[in-house]
């Protein structure tokens, strides 16, 4: 996969949305919690034999996992069309991508027996996080399952004014307006779609740290992702701003699983 091919590679990599830098320079997994929270979100969501929507799929790294467990079928819906057509060349003939805004899928109603959702409902506003939550129970069967793996705010106690602080520092930070929730404003957004919340798992928010970039990436893929940060002076100090802005909010921000069934 070329640099060139990834969505936004047109922008000045000052203005590229972190996720985004993060892949460029050879990242493939960009989810907060690392794969091991995928691996534990994939295993809880029970995808053996299940009809399956992955939600905004980005490169298809999650896609290759849930193929892994062997779904009755695989369908991703992906807004962003230079990612779509990445995505399907992952999924290839073993499942669906399609173009399409996670609060507007095109499924039918009531088709899937599990939806996934990583790291994309932290992006999005209020208003939107609930129209993506509905659009999730519109589309599963009574009892089926959505799956999140997102990031969120602790303790439950930090005040309005804190949370801005630290929404405002990470927007500037990945140039995404991203609105992390506590666990119990992620809880309320779920039951108040009408789901009923079955797990609950936490993970360290630890994305830059040499750990899990190891853990994520393996030793190969760990070199060469810091061989290229070495490498891209501007890149460089976009990802040293991140893993500044993460480190001066390490006590305040954590990866989430949660599963919630369908009422």
């Amino acid at each position: 996969m070329a640099a060139t091919d990834l969505p936004f590679s047109d922008r000045r990599e000052e203005d590229m949305p972190g996720h985004w830098i993060l892949a460029k320079l050879g990242k493939r997994v960009l989810r907060p919690g690392g794969i091991e929270l995928t691996e534990h979100l994939l295993a809880d969501a029970n995808l053996a034999d299940a009809d399956v929507l992955e939600i905004a799929p980005g490169l298809g790294r999650t896609a290759t996992e849930i193929l892994a467990l062997s779904p009755r079928s695989y369908r991703g819906v992906e807004a962003d069309e230079a990612a779509a057509k990445l995505a399907a060349s992952v999924v290839g003939d073993r499942g669906t991508i399609t173009t399409g805004e996670a609060q507007a899928t095109g499924l039918d109603d009531a088709s899937v027996d599990v939806a996934i959702g990583e790291a994309m409902l932290t992006m999005q506003g209020d208003k939107t996080k609930a129209a993506i939550a509905a659009e999730a129970k519109r589309v599963l069967r009574p009892g089926g399952r959505y799956a999140i793996h997102e990031l969120a705010l602790e303790p439950d106690t930090l005040n309005d004014e804190q949370k801005t602080e630290i929404r405002k520092s990470l927007a500037r930070s990945i140039k995404v307006n991203a609105r992390p929730l506590t666990e119990t404003e992620w809880r309320k957004l779920l039951t108040d779609a009408g789901f009923t919340v079955e797990q609950v798992r936490f993970a360290p928010m630890a994305l830059l740290q040499p750990r899990r970039v190891i853990a994520d990436e393996g030793l190969f893929g760990a070199l060469r992702f810091v061989g290229n940060v070495i490498r891209n002076g501007d890149a460089r100090k976009r990802v040293l701003g991140m893993r500044k802005t993460f480190r001066k909010y390490k006590d305040n921000l954590a990866a989430i699983e949660i599963i919630a069934v369908r009422n």
